[in-house]
């Protein structure tokens, strides 16, 4: 048989999302996949014994069926425990899919749009190279109560969620994203680019701080792009290429090495 090989030279850019959803299945393969096979096993063996006995061998069906059971509790005792965490990564891989459809809109106005971008241990849910500037974007979908009208509020400095704050502090974390890239691009470049942190909470009114936004914008989606807009143009388009042509190149490097 003669040899071939791929025609696609390069690993395709991420999507959005693909991190959660990489972990999301992890998790289902080890919580409930693994633990519904073993089940299924030992149900097998018990079913076995029992069909033994009706055979008129010479059968163990308690022994068997006691193991099938502990083993059912277990398997049950291993899903319900990643119940919650399998919920909260299906509501972050909407969120941050539906952020990514929304913000391939910006491609219109100039943008480059980068999805789950990958560092050391972490990720950069949306990175955005355009006139305006280097963004990144920070998704959080974070589930509101069934009553009432909430809203994120932030002061310039910290996030609430009515007299509620996160356990995770989402403004240090995007502002080291920010850090992260900065150092990335230029190492990359030799250029220094300014990198602009970006959260956004889709579905939530946000309130932002009185004084204005400064180091940090928290947003809701839909008003990011009149952001932009308002924004100068501090990128010229060879700035913009080059910025995206480095770190397309990086994206594409370390999926050869995953």
């Amino acid at each position: 048989m003669t040899k071939s090989r791929s025609p696609i030279k390069d690993k395709p850019l991420r999507l959005p999302g693909q991190s959660v959803a990489e972990e999301r299945e992890k998790l289902i393969e080890d919580a409930v996949g693994e633990p519904i096979l073993l089940a299924m096993l030992m149900l097998a063996l018990a079913a076995l014994e029992w069909w033994r006995q009706y055979a008129g061998t010479k059968p163990s069906p308690i022994l068997f069926s006691v193991a099938a059971l502990l083993t059912v509790l277990y398997a049950a005792y291993r899903i319900i425990r990643a119940l919650p965490r399998l919920r909260n990564l299906g509501l972050a891989l909407e969120g941050e899919k539906a952020v990514g459809q929304y913000l391939e809109g910006l491609r219109q106005g100039g943008f480059h749009v980068f999805h789950d971008v990958i560092g050391d241990g972490f990720n950069v849910d949306h990175v955005l190279v355009g006139p305006a500037g280097v963004f990144t974007v920070e998704t959080k979908t974070w589930s509101k109560p069934m009553t009432g009208s909430p809203q994120i509020q932030f002061d310039g400095e910290t996030i609430k969620m009515g007299d509620l704050s996160p356990e995770r502090d989402p403004i240090i974390q995007a502002k080291a994203q920010a850090n992260w890239l900065r150092s990335l691009l230029q190492e990359s470049t030799g250029r220094r680019f300014d990198v602009r942190p970006v959260v956004v909470f889709p579905g939530w009114f946000v309130k932002g701080p009185s004084g204005g936004y400064k180091d940090v914008w928290v947003l809701e989606p839909k008003a990011l792009p009149s952001f932009l807009d308002h924004e100068p143009s501090r990128l010229e388009l060879e700035d913009v290429k080059l910025a995206s042509f480095h770190l397309s190149r990086l994206i594409r490097s370390g999926e050869k090495t995953r």
